[in-house]
């Protein structure tokens, strides 16, 4: 006896399938406006936070509504920005997205809250001359519609994909305001100069330090014959380099507020930090080495812990350099409200340095997962060697910067940084072919084997790189004519 097979109720089916569909899509509606509820809930919470510091009056409702504006900035810049620091770990597959998340939150907030108050200093006073606005309503205008246009400009920014610099929409909106609000006088031109000039210089040096280092780790360790011998000799020092870079940094700056440290005595501290990184590592990297193939994707596995630690350092500087984004405007309007006059001197409250660090962790959490994937994946391919060139790039180009005061646009070094080794591996690429195009010559001139044509590889997405570039161009300018119109509007209301 033949046992029928029953038969398929196609209809059945079908109804099933248009019932996961509708889940599915219900499920993606209520994950796309979760988000911006809860950011929506933390402004709201934010200001309500700040009602209860200051109290309800005629002269602290401006200081409410600007942190409220402040902790949407700060949104924007985890939504943003952060996506530079940990896309390349995610990208290489060292990281997870939920790990990424986690150790960027953790390490912007600590950057924020100890090392973020200098930069702070330049953003709110070095841009715009107090003298020549003169008048404190007017001054406080002034940073609130560079605060609030610096905040459209990035939200608008994240919603299309593009990872805009938050320091440049902030500096745009506050010269934008200030020729509002007083004319071209107000603007310090030789500032603007310097800040400019950092623009084009750290992208430049952050692909350059990236590309030196991908150089000496090709040459010295991936490229040896014996690649793991090599990997023992040279990994703990790139681990160390790091260290020492993180401790004197933070000597310098994010203990400053505990006990003062000279930069001598600093050195010394990073040598220190150096060699016991070194010493430590060592015989991990040794036993993580041991019984693996003697290949190039065994050295790049053991870059994933330092490409680990990189990611936290380089969010870490993050943090102490773009806190100033959020807050350094709203630092200005608080102590100009307070003191009721315009002074060149800006004290940093405590409560406004949290809102920054927790905003930019909030929006890090809630926004971050779309850049950081276009940051990590889409510009070129990277595994942990490559993306460990990037991080430890990025984070010294940063911290030097920070170190000087100067604004930088951590999204130009990291980006410039992934470029860096976009091209260089291009270059390589290209070097390695002509070389065997030369042998082939030989070869084909010996009649041992006949001619092949070889093509270019380009390895960087050229699409993104004119899309970013063109990106960074506008920003300024927009951000300046949204701060200007906003500053009129506010104004004449005020």
């Amino acid at each position: 006896m033949v046992n029928k097979q029953p038969r398929p109720n196609k209809t059945l089916d079908r109804d099933l399938k248009s019932r996961v569909s509708l889940e599915q899509a219900t499920v993606a509606t209520r994950q796309q406006y979760a988000a911006p509820f809860y950011a929506f809930i933390f402004i709201l919470i934010t200001g309500l936070v700040a009602t209860l510091v200051l109290g309800w009056s005629s002269d602290s409702y401006v200081i409410i509504a600007a942190t409220a504006i402040g902790a949407y900035m700060a949104l924007n810049i985890g939504a943003n920005d952060v996506a530079n620091n940990v896309g390349p770990a995610v990208g290489s597959g060292a990281l997870s997205m939920v790990g990424a998340l986690i150790i960027a939150a953790i390490f912007e907030s600590a950057g924020a809250l100890l090392a973020g108050g200098d930069v702070v200093g330049t953003i709110s006073k070095g841009i715009i001359d107090p003298a020549a606005v003169g008048d404190p309503h007017t001054f406080i205008w002034a940073m609130f519609a560079a605060l609030l246009s610096a905040a459209l400009w990035v939200n608008l920014a994240t919603w299309v994909g593009a990872p805009v610099s938050t320091t440049h929409s902030v500096v745009g909106g506050v010269m934008g305001a200030g020729i509002a609000a007083a004319g071209f006088a107000a603007v310090n031109w030789d500032k603007m100069s310097q800040i400019a000039a950092s623009w084009v210089i750290s992208p430049m040096l952050g692909g350059i330090i990236a590309a030196l280092f991908l150089w000496f780790i090709k040459s010295q360790v991936s490229d040896k014959q014996d690649k793991i011998a090599a990997a023992r000799r040279w990994v703990p020092v790139m681990i160390a380099i790091m260290a020492m870079a993180f401790s004197v940094y933070l000597a310098v700056k994010g203990l400053k507020k505990i006990v003062k440290i000279e930069l001598p005595t600093a050195l010394m501290i990073g040598v220190v930090a150096f060699a016991i990184a070194y010493f430590v590592m060592r015989p991990i990297i040794r036993r993580q080495s041991e019984g693996k193939p003697n290949t190039k994707e065994s050295v790049r596995n053991l870059f994933t812990i330092p490409l680990i630690c990189a990611a936290a350092l380089l969010s870490f500087a993050h943090g102490a350099n773009d806190v100033a984004n959020a807050v350094g405007p709203l630092a200005a309007i608080v102590h100009t409200a307070e003191a009721g006059e315009v002074v060149s001197k800006v004290a940093i409250p405590v409560w406004v340095m949290i809102v920054g660090a927790f905003g930019i962790s909030f929006g890090l959490l809630l926004f971050g997962p779309k850049l950081i994937k276009m940051v990590g994946e889409q510009i070129t391919k990277l595994n942990p060697l490559r993306a460990y060139c990037v991080a430890l790039s990025a984070a010294i180009t940063v911290i030097i910067a920070s170190w000087l005061g100067l604004p930088v646009s951590s999204t130009h070094i990291a980006v410039g940084a992934v470029f860096g080794v976009g091209f260089f591996r291009e270059a390589h690429w290209r070097v390695t072919t002509n070389n065997k195009r030369v042998a082939e010559v030989k070869a084909v001139e010996a009649g041992k084997v006949g001619s092949s044509k070889r093509k270019h590889r380009k390895l960087v997405r050229r699409s993104h790189f004119m899309t970013i570039i063109a990106a960074w161009v506008i920003t300024v300018p927009a951000a300046a004519i949204l701060s200007g119109v906003i500053f009129l509007i506010l104004n004449t209301i005020g």
